[in-house]
């Protein structure tokens, strides 16, 4: 996992089907977090980063950029893949496991996600309010 990262903003490239870049990304993100809103909302916010990454690394099979930014209106996480393929919700049913709960969980969670498409690949985004924070 390459990145930077600054007061305000963390990139990190993942490699291709690299899961320990979840922990990792868990662990960069928690350092941005280190001075906005309380534990409980920096939780939600790596329980949804850590879906996002593991998302698109288990389901596209490349490279995958996180960016997290926090701004006066909170905190908005990005993890951009080269697939075009979009996600989408979906209830998991008995058979899923422990899988297919991802997008459920940001769906809930969030304060706001969506998916923007990109001229190759796509970005999944959420954001969390500083007002809630």
């Amino acid at each position: 996992m390459k990145g930077q990262a600054s007061a305000d903003r963390l990139r990190r490239t993942l490699g291709r089907a690299d899961l320990r870049a979840v922990p990792e990304s868990r662990r960069a993100l928690r350092e941005l977090l280190r001075h906005w809103g309380t534990s409980e909302r920096s939780a939600v916010a790596e329980l949804l980063t850590s879906e996002l990454v593991t998302n698109a690394l288990v389901h596209t099979d490349h490279e995958a950029v996180l960016t997290a930014t926090l701004g006066p209106r909170g905190l908005r996480v990005e993890v951009r893949d080269f697939v075009d393929r979009e996600p989408r919700p979906r209830l998991p049913s008995i058979d899923d496991g422990t899988h297919g709960r991802g997008l459920v969980l940001v769906e809930s969670l969030a304060d706001g996600w969506g998916v923007r498409k990109h001229r190759v690949g796509k970005s999944v985004w959420f954001e969390l309010d500083a007002d809630a924070a």
